[in-house]
């Protein structure tokens, strides 16, 4: 009996990590719309995992993953969207004739590529459960069994939700604004760029503070110049990647783009500075998924790429 707790321990754990990889991107996907950023959507994707592993070994029997795992990044999300104060409440209308099934006709099939196509950051004007039955339903394709499920309401209810929701999605997209034009990069920014496209490694190094931190998703954190440090020798390896400075949901960031001529970048970074030196790097090299649907505008000129603005 010994031997037994161990390996069904090691077996959980292995398919969580098999899992996690083919369903971080879908995931974040809903994750990243209903905390209405990519970026805060990947920290609730993380911790997802986090907690997971810690409940897997308090748990008798292996749950069903895929289920599981989005219930604990539906909680996660919503603890963090009512630390915010921004959670709405809403009176649950009669359900409408909301079609389940393959074959669904040519009405609920624009809906699905409307709320696709749709802004992550305009999902945040949507009440919450609007919000998580849109995602669920027209952008994940999710059975409203499931939704309900998951929600812990009615069918019925699933239904009234997201008929309100995809009506107010086309209000706020019907009256959505342009993305403002990039700003300017700042110069810590500019000279980090700069830096890193010469390939100064050493002048990177120089402008780490000695408690830095580094993370990079699916990899353990890295405290301390020495340590992040060797961070850039990652990128020593390839003469192809180039960065250009870019500003995403109102942070400035470092878009990265494998070659020069890509026509948009891959991945970004962003970083955090103390008394102009850099105290915090997080790099999405290992979670590319998180620029599928990031709106970077690219900063039209920081005398490193001649890019123009926007992705």
């Amino acid at each position: 009996m010994s031997d037994r707790g161990p390996a069904v321990d090691r077996d959980r754990q292995e398919g969580l990590l098999a899992l996690a990889v083919a369903l971080r991107p879908e995931l974040h996907r809903y994750c990243s719309r209903l905390m209405g950023s990519v970026i805060d959507g990947e920290d609730v994707v993380q911790d997802t995992f986090a907690r997971a592993f810690i409940a897997l070994d308090e748990l008798c029997e292996v749950p069903q993953l895929r289920p599981w795992l989005f219930r604990i990044a539906h909680n996660r999300a919503l603890d963090l969207l009512r630390s915010r104060a921004i959670r709405a409440a809403e009176p649950i209308e009669a359900a409408l004739e909301i079609v389940d099934d393959a074959e669904a006709d040519p009405v609920e099939m624009l809906m699905r590529r409307q709320a696709v196509q749709t802004a992550v950051s305009r999902f945040a004007e949507l009440p919450i459960l609007q919000r998580s039955v849109i995602i669920l339903k027209d952008v994940l394709d999710e059975p409203l069994a499931e939704i309900a499920s998951l929600l812990d309401i009615t069918v019925d209810a699933v239904k009234g939700h997201l008929a309100r929701g995809r009506a107010r999605l086309r209000e706020i997209n019907a009256h959505a604004t342009p993305l403002p034009d990039a700003r300017i990069a700042s110069a810590a920014v500019v000279r980090y760029v700069t830096l890193f496209n010469k390939r100064d490694w050493d002048g990177l190094r120089a402008l780490l503070a000695d408690d830095v931190k580094l993370h990079q998703s699916l990899h353990p954190p890295r405290s301390g110049a020495a340590d992040v440090g060797m961070f850039f020798t990652i990128y020593a390896k390839s003469d192809d990647v180039w960065v250009t400075p870019a500003w995403l949901e109102g942070r400035e960031v470092i878009a990265v783009f494998e070659h020069r001529t890509d026509p948009k970048p891959g991945y970004f970074m962003w970083l955090e500075w103390r008394e102009g030196r850099i105290s915090f790097i997080r790099d999405y090299r290992y979670v590319r998924y998180v620029a599928d649907d990031a709106e970077l505008s690219l900063v039209e000129d920081a005398g490193s790429s001649g890019r123009g603005t926007g992705l």
